[in-house]
Protein backbone atom coordinates (compact mmCIF):
# COMPACT_ATOMS: atom_id res chain seq x y z
CA UNK A 1 0.00 0.00 0.00
CA UNK A 2 1.41 3.50 -1.11
CA UNK A 3 -0.23 5.14 2.24
CA UNK A 4 2.77 5.55 3.81
CA UNK A 5 3.41 9.08 2.67
CA UNK A 6 1.89 12.46 3.31
CA UNK A 7 0.74 12.99 0.58
CA UNK A 8 -1.70 11.00 -1.70
CA UNK A 9 -0.45 8.96 -4.48
CA UNK A 10 -2.00 9.66 -7.62
CA UNK A 11 -0.31 7.40 -9.87
CA UNK A 12 -2.99 4.95 -10.68
CA UNK A 13 -6.04 8.10 -11.54
CA UNK A 14 -6.57 9.01 -14.73
CA UNK A 15 -6.09 13.25 -14.15
CA UNK A 16 -3.73 12.71 -11.58
CA UNK A 17 -1.73 16.05 -12.17
CA UNK A 18 -5.33 18.15 -12.06
CA UNK A 19 -6.52 16.44 -9.00
CA UNK A 20 -3.03 16.16 -6.79
CA UNK A 21 -2.69 20.36 -8.46
CA UNK A 22 -6.25 20.48 -6.66
CA UNK A 23 -6.19 18.61 -3.05
CA UNK A 24 -2.38 20.65 -2.75
CA UNK A 25 -3.89 23.67 -2.86
CA UNK A 26 -7.04 22.95 -0.52
CA UNK A 27 -4.75 20.93 2.10
CA UNK A 28 -2.67 24.26 2.09
CA UNK A 29 -5.18 26.52 2.56
CA UNK A 30 -6.84 24.58 5.39
CA UNK A 31 -3.55 24.07 7.23
CA UNK A 32 -2.97 27.64 6.63
CA UNK A 33 -5.94 28.93 8.10
CA UNK A 34 -5.83 26.70 11.17
CA UNK A 35 -2.86 27.60 12.49
CA UNK A 36 -3.54 30.72 12.19
CA UNK A 37 -6.56 30.47 13.99
CA UNK A 38 -5.04 28.35 16.43
CA UNK A 39 -2.83 31.10 16.94
CA UNK A 40 -5.16 34.09 17.18
CA UNK A 41 -7.70 31.69 19.17
CA UNK A 42 -4.76 30.91 21.73
CA UNK A 43 -3.61 34.34 22.27
CA UNK A 44 -7.75 35.43 23.01
CA UNK A 45 -7.86 32.88 25.14
CA UNK A 46 -4.93 33.75 27.48
CA UNK A 47 -5.61 37.24 27.32
CA UNK A 48 -9.52 37.14 28.47
CA UNK A 49 -8.57 34.24 30.92
CA UNK A 50 -6.27 36.88 32.48
CA UNK A 51 -8.58 39.81 32.90
CA UNK A 52 -10.98 37.73 33.96
CA UNK A 53 -13.64 37.17 30.88
CA UNK A 54 -14.58 34.12 30.73
CA UNK A 55 -16.78 33.99 28.15
CA UNK A 56 -14.36 34.80 25.93
CA UNK A 57 -12.14 32.89 27.25
CA UNK A 58 -14.51 29.76 26.67
CA UNK A 59 -15.29 30.80 23.25
CA UNK A 60 -11.42 31.43 22.15
CA UNK A 61 -10.90 27.69 23.91
CA UNK A 62 -13.59 26.33 21.98
CA UNK A 63 -11.96 28.17 18.42
CA UNK A 64 -8.39 26.28 19.44
CA UNK A 65 -10.00 22.94 19.86
CA UNK A 66 -12.00 23.53 16.75
CA UNK A 67 -8.84 24.78 14.79
CA UNK A 68 -6.67 21.62 16.16
CA UNK A 69 -10.20 19.39 14.87
CA UNK A 70 -9.65 20.93 11.38
CA UNK A 71 -6.11 20.58 11.18
CA UNK A 72 -6.17 16.91 12.13
CA UNK A 73 -9.27 16.13 9.81
CA UNK A 74 -7.23 17.56 6.94
CA UNK A 75 -4.44 15.18 8.09
CA UNK A 76 -7.01 11.95 8.07
CA UNK A 77 -8.12 13.38 4.92
CA UNK A 78 -4.96 12.55 3.07
CA UNK A 79 -4.72 8.95 4.60
CA UNK A 80 -8.80 8.13 3.82
CA UNK A 81 -7.96 9.21 0.29
CA UNK A 82 -4.56 7.28 -0.12
CA UNK A 83 -6.62 4.08 1.02
CA UNK A 84 -9.48 5.22 -1.57
CA UNK A 85 -6.67 4.91 -3.92
CA UNK A 86 -5.40 1.94 -2.88
CA UNK A 87 -8.33 0.20 -3.16
CA UNK A 88 -9.26 1.46 -6.54
CA UNK A 89 -6.21 -0.18 -8.11
CA UNK A 90 -7.51 -3.51 -6.29
CA UNK A 91 -10.57 -2.90 -8.57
Amino acid sequence: MTGTGIFPDFGAVGGGDDLRGIVGALLMYVLVLAVLMILICAVTWAITSSSGNYQSALRARAGVFVAVGAAALSGAGVAWMNFLIGVGRQL
